[in-house]
């Protein structure tokens, strides 16, 4: 008699995509393997602790407006589908306007207790070095995949992998922030989800004289050398350094991170200053954890060396005497031209047995690669069950976003993305104005049909 295999799926990864997958399997009844490399004294260049699901370059899933922006979307349809990510992320949820924010404390140890409660998941501490011979595997290793398996996968692949840099901002403590300088406030004073006054964001103000020199610094600071083989590595336009942004010319900053539209400085406006009420520049940050005792600066992601950070952004006005929990940092993430190797199930057309998820395939951001890890465990509970896969439609976010990464998207220039509305079927019928809107009917609309078709939950 042949022996019965442990489990059903092996997950490699406990990050967010891979934690999501083993939720929607085990949740199902399935058994499952989830191996974590954290936890047995190693670690990737860029996590700081072993919880699953940790949170490295920011803490915000970003727009929670389900009705027109193309990632709050997401947020609603992954909710949908008993999402473990979005159920942790609103226990651990932190004020951030119209945006999903989080403790990221909270949040990895909500996701952790959520899947240990399953009783047919295992996680277990351990580094996976190869691609398994045999057996459904799910591979969600993320960006920062080990250098043994990855050349595993480029052995399997035949191929390299692609590359690009990412990069993390500074978290400042908040006790060090001068708020007789800087004041709490939210663009256009619009109201956080948590009610209240639209006070998210604590802003520093800079007048042009500031902003130039500022602007200048950056470009002239040191920066963290290359090595040869970097060289023509490019940035991910979303975690682009703010000193690359810098470089793009002296007003970028001021149209992206730095804009100080819908600002209103009350220090200004209630004394005689010569540039009136409005900040021709603002450096912002976001709460980062529950107490509020931790702020992240907003856009800030650098390369600048560790002294030079230090240096440089206590030259920021409200800034001057700040300490900080953690400053920016770089590190290569790598990812694989999915559109060439992976099959429409997210399959490796050359072991069928082995599904990737998350940003190793090329989506970018946290609730993206989450969203992938969702499908990869839905599509695996499907093929144990017997049933033929039908994916989310086209029209939806999550099938937009799976539609790009496995065979819709350009394969020989393939690069990382965020969702948006760009992948999805286009509504030229409808005015540009309400096409945002009619975005979201649609998929709202067509997501609950195709929700009938998946498994139960056990």
């Amino acid at each position: 008699m042949t022996a019965q295999p442990e489990y059903d799926v092996h997950i490699i990864g406990g990050g967010l995509a891979g934690s999501e997958a083993a939720w929607q399997l085990a949740r199902r009844g399935l058994r499952v393997r989830l191996s974590e490399m954290r936890g047995t004294g190693e670690r990737s260049p860029a996590h700081q602790t072993d919880g699953l699901a940790e949170m490295v370059c920011s803490n915000s899933f970003r727009s929670d407006d389900d009705e027109k922006n193309a990632v709050g979307l997401l947020h609603h349809e992954m909710r949908r589908c008993d999402s473990v990510i979005m159920a942790a992320a609103a226990k651990a949820q932190v004020p951030a306007g119209s945006a999903l924010a989080v403790d990221r404390e909270v949040f990895s140890a909500e996701v952790e207790a959520r899947l240990q409660s399953l009783p047919t998941l295992d996680i277990v501490r351990e580094r996976i070095d190869t691609l398994p011979d045999s057996g459904l595997t799910i591979v969600a290793t993320g960006p920062l995949t080990a250098e043994a398996l990855a050349g595993s996968i480029g052995k399997a692949t035949g191929s390299d992998s692609l590359a690009f840099f990412d990069a993390i901002a500074p978290i400042v403590y908040h006790d060090t922030i001068d708020m007789d300088i800087c004041w709490k406030a939210s663009r256009w004073d619009k109201p956080s989800k948590f009610g209240g006054e639209a006070k998210d964001y604590i802003n520093c103000p800079m007048d042009k004289d500031q902003y130039l020199a500022f602007h200048q610094a950056l470009l002239d600071g040191e920066k963290t050398a290359f090595k040869e083989w970097e060289a023509n590595t490019p940035y991910f336009d979303g975690c682009m350094p703010i000193e690359v942004m810098a470089e793009r010319g002296v007003d970028t900053l001021r149209f992206g991170p730095m804009k100080p539209v819908g600002l209103d400085n009350p220090h200004w406006a209630t004394e005689e200053h010569p540039n009136g009420r409005w900040a021709y520049a603002v450096v912002q940050l976001r709460q980062d954890n529950k107490l509020g005792t931790l702020w992240n600066m907003v856009g800030f992601q650098t390369k600048l060396k560790h002294a030079e950070q230090v240096r440089l952004f206590r030259t920021i006005p409200g800034l001057e005497k700040a300490e900080f929990a953690r400053l920016g940092g770089l590190h290569r993430n790598t990812f694989l031209n999915s559109p060439v190797l992976l099959d429409r199930q997210l399959r490796l057309k050359s072991a069928p047995h082995v599904r990737f998820a998350g940003q190793i395939t090329g989506c970018e951001g946290y609730v993206e690669s989450a969203a992938v890890g969702l499908m990869a465990g839905l599509m695996t509970a499907a093929e144990l069950g017997g049933l033929e896969w039908q994916g989310p439609p086209p029209t939806t976010a999550m099938g937009a976003l799976l539609s790009h990464i496995t065979g819709d998207a350009e394969a020989e220039s393939y690069q990382p993305m965020n969702v948006n509305f760009g992948l999805f079927p286009p509504l030229h019928e409808v005015k540009k104005k309400q096409r945002k809107e009619a975005y979201t009917e649609r998929a709202k609309q067509d997501i609950g049909a195709w929700l009938q078709t998946l498994a139960p939950a056990a």
